[in-house]
C-alpha cells in the first residue's frame, strides 16, 4: 500500500481556544470545504465533536460520481489536537492530524494527512493524474476559507 503525506502550516490571529472551538463544530467542515465539491454533512453523532463522534458526509467528486465516507474522531486532546480517521469511504487509508499551538495572540495550526488509495495500479494513475491535485487543491481552498471565517470573527 503506497501512503501518500500532506502537510499543512496555517497561522490564524485568533488564540488557541476559539480556533479550536470553530473546529469543534462539525458544521464548519462544510464551510471549509471547496463548493466544487458539493459536500454535504448527512449527520454528525454527535455534532460538537468528540472522541468517538461519527461523521457522515456525501460529495460529488468531479461532478461525476457520488461518494458516501464516513469519518471517525480517533484522538481528542483539547485544545491542542485532534484526528480523523475514515472508517467508510473512497480512500483504503485516511488519517488526517489537526495540532494547534498558541503562537503569541495567535494560534499556528498543523495538518498532516496520510491517505492511501484502493486499486492497486489503477489507484496509483488516479493519484498522479487527478487525486493529488484534487488534495492540494482542498487543502489550498481551506487555507483561504479559514482565513476569511475567523478574520471576520
Amino acid at each position: 500500500m503506497r501512503i501518500h503525506t500532506l502537510e499543512r502550516r496555517q497561522f490564524i490571529a485568533k488564540p488557541l481556544e476559539e480556533v479550536f472551538a470553530f473546529f469543534s463544530q462539525a458544521a464548519n467542515l462544510q464551510e471549509i470545504t471547496p463548493p466544487w465539491l458539493n459536500f454535504r454533512i448527512m449527520s454528525a453523532e454527535p455534532p460538537a465533536l468528540r472522541k468517538g463522534a461519527q461523521l457522515r458526509y456525501r460529495l460529488r467528486w468531479h461532478g461525476l460520481i457520488s461518494i458516501r465516507w464516513t469519518t471517525e474522531i480517533a484522538r481528542w486532546d483539547p485544545p491542542f489536537a485532534f484526528a480523523d480517521e475514515q472508517i467508510a469511504g473512497p480512500y483504503r487509508l485516511w488519517h488526517h492530524q489537526h495540532r494547534f499551538q498558541a503562537q503569541g495572540a495567535g494560534t499556528q495550526m498543523f495538518d498532516t494527512v496520510k491517505y492511501s488509495l484502493p486499486l492497486g495500479v489503477m489507484g496509483v494513475i488516479a493519484h498522479t493524474v487527478l487525486v493529488r491535485r484534487d488534495v492540494v487543491g482542498i487543502f489550498d481552498f481551506r487555507e483561504r476559507r479559514i482565513q476569511e471565517l475567523l478574520a471576520s470573527g
